[in-house]
């Protein structure tokens, strides 16, 4: 049976989404992982070096740098710096986002 887009329910289609972002951010040359949790640091998907058992780190991260700054509306980028490379880490909305790079 074909289904039509529209009729699976949106949490479908927003998997697939995250899925597709998450194969297209490997496709960077210089990116080795990528991670995104929800706000309990609950693993929505992830690929290459950044894994499940990262996932609380990273939001407590995000949570954290959130709070050195006195905008709400400013969302600050968490930078871990390494020879070997960074991870990146922000908050979108309810989603944090980490972006592991190997140094170029």
């Amino acid at each position: 049976t074909l289904h039509n887009k529209n009729t699976f329910p949106s949490s479908l289609t927003m998997e697939w989404t995250l899925e597709q972002h998450l194969d297209d951010t490997m496709k960077n040359p210089s990116v080795v992982g990528v991670l995104c949790t929800d706000q309990q640091g609950h693993n929505l998907g992830c690929r290459g070096s950044l894994s499940d058992e990262h996932g609380g780190v990273v939001s407590v991260l995000a949570k954290q740098a959130s709070c050195l700054t006195r905008d709400p509306t400013d969302t600050p980028t968490v930078c871990l710096e390494s020879e070997s490379g960074n991870i990146l880490i922000r908050s979108h909305g309810t989603i944090t986002v980490a972006v592991h790079k190997i140094a170029s």
